[in-house]
């Protein structure tokens, strides 16, 4: 067994920007009926441009069954997913006979063959890579991902490849004509979250950031508060407004867990990527830490140009980490959450 597995290559691929404010414009002030707490809402996302494969105002996809949605998501899926793993591999140099473990994480669309076997062979990887498909997970996906795919390269000692792809813009919900009562929850799904497919490839013993270690929490006793239910008209989102006071309830003592094994405090840490699962949820976790504006200024900045793009969230804050610049020996954490109600927390360092 190798001692590191670290990422050395990341890519990542968007579909067609949609601006923020022209989606309210163009479909959903009509669709919400110019209600005033839907409009409050959607201005107060912290999202300035999303991404999305169905452009409500021209492809308006909520009335669709959930087989549709999900031959849609192939279609979409291979494209992007395609692109992302394809501009991972280039950036690390590396060529898709050498990958040995390929790891795909969505919870916005399912296939058999899945997207793990279709991508392996168009992208010419080995007959003998050996896949896992992570579904259902939610925005934390990415880091179980990456956990499975360092612990796979160092067992191996070979080249591994994770691709977090996630197309919501499929999962637009029907207009609620129940009584005329406006489901917030849908309002703050609607108004956050995005398309995006993000890769790493993660290689052995090699310069780069390696992984560290991981930790998690769940409290089961609340999974209730975020849910992604799989109905007739695709993937429902419930998003209670008391998670972001939950999330800070586990916070403290997951960043501790995963830091006090290395030696470090919370000063030591060098950049934080923390998941926008909303502005909301990035300001309490931000107070808990006692964590500055800029700490977090890169979460806050991928949700205004990306808006919340589920599991590949997480590896678009990483990418603009990197782009920054880190020094050799730099702790990096990784942080998100999701159903169950879960947050997951990585360690990353500068090797």
């Amino acid at each position: 067994m190798v001692n590191a597995a670290s990422i050395v290559g990341r890519g990542w691929a968007t579909p067609s920007p949609m601006p923020q404010q022209e989606l309210w414009d163009g479909f959903f002030a009509e669709h919400y009926d110019h209600h005033r707490l839907a409009k409050r809402i959607w201005d107060r996302a912290g999202v300035s441009t999303r991404h999305g494969v169905a452009d409500p105002r021209t492809d308006d996809v909520s009335s669709w069954g959930t087989e549709q949605r999900m031959r849609r998501f192939v279609t979409e899926g291979l494209a992007l997913g395609k692109e992302a793993v394809a501009n991972s591999l280039a950036d690390a140099g590396i060529t898709p006979d050498r990958v040995g473990q390929f790891t795909v994480a969505s919870c916005t669309g399912y296939a058999t063959p899945g997207l793990d076997i279709l991508l392996a062979r168009d992208l010419g990887m080995p007959v003998s890579t050996q896949r896992l498909h992570i579904g259902h997970m939610g925005c934390y996906a990415a880091i179980p991902g990456l956990a499975a795919v360092a612990a796979s390269t160092r067992m191996r000692d070979e080249v591994s490849v994770l691709l977090c792809v996630e197309l919501t813009s499929l999962h637009v919900q029907p207009r609620d004509t129940s009584g005329g009562r406006l489901d917030v929850e849908q309002v703050v799904a609607h108004a956050l979250f995005s398309d995006a497919a993000a890769a790493v490839v993660v290689a052995p013993d090699a310069p780069g950031l390696e992984f560290v270690d991981v930790v998690a929490r769940t409290d089961v006793a609340r999974s209730a508060l975020m849910t992604w239910e799989v109905t007739d008209l695709g993937f429902r989102m419930g998003l209670s407004p008391e998670v972001p006071a939950v999330l800070a309830e586990h916070v403290e003592a997951a960043v501790n867990e995963l830091l006090a094994p290395q030696g470090l405090e919370r000063t030591d840490v060098a950049r934080w990527a923390i998941h926008p699962g909303g502005p909301r949820i990035v300001e309490v976790v931000a107070d808990r830490l006692g964590l500055d504006d800029e700490a977090v200024a890169s979460s806050r900045q991928v949700l205004a140009d990306h808006g919340n793009c589920s599991s590949a969230t997480v590896l678009l804050i990483l990418d603009r980490i990197l782009d920054e610049g880190l020094e050799p020996g730099d702790p990096v954490v990784v942080m998100a959450f999701g159903p169950g109600l879960t947050l997951y927390a990585a360690l990353l360092r500068v090797r």
